[in-house]
């Protein structure tokens, strides 16, 4: 069973994190001249957030923001899993679990700087009483 039950809660927790990150001036001044843009499109439930490094935006819903550059594909749970830092998304792409479009190197330069994040995502579960999500 999913762990999230609609894709309002992707969106609140899954989203959050990138809003929580784009409210980081210095993670910002590292992501913007990457000129990356992800898209990543999660099912069950389905849902698609669209992370604009260059423009410092997060657009969530599909069709939204800019044509993306980069692309991930996987399970809300695993990308759940990604932020408690249970997922090494490199482990994920090679067993299947994350699919990609794109040119992925760029994004893996930069993925450490995703590890800042997950102390603010379990904090987030934590003050929502999301231990089911913690427990994933």
């Amino acid at each position: 069973m999913a762990a999230f039950s609609s894709e309002a809660e992707v969106y609140e927790f899954l989203g959050g994190v990138f809003r929580r990150g784009m409210d980081d001036a210095d993670l910002v001044a590292k992501l913007e001249p990457t000129g990356i843009v992800l898209r990543i499109t999660y099912t069950d439930p389905d849902a698609v957030i669209t992370v604009d490094m260059p423009g410092k935006e997060i657009h969530e819903g599909a069709g939204l923001g800019p044509e993306p550059n980069v692309e991930l594909f996987m399970t809300a749970d695993t990308g759940n899993r990604f932020w408690l830092g249970k997922v090494i998304l490199p482990v994920a792409l090679a067993k299947g679990q994350v699919r990609a479009k794109g040119p992925v190197a760029k994004l893996l330069k930069v993925l450490p700087l995703a590890k800042q994040l997950f102390g603010p995502y379990r904090a987030h579960l934590e003050s929502a009483g999301r231990s089911d999500l913690l427990d994933a």
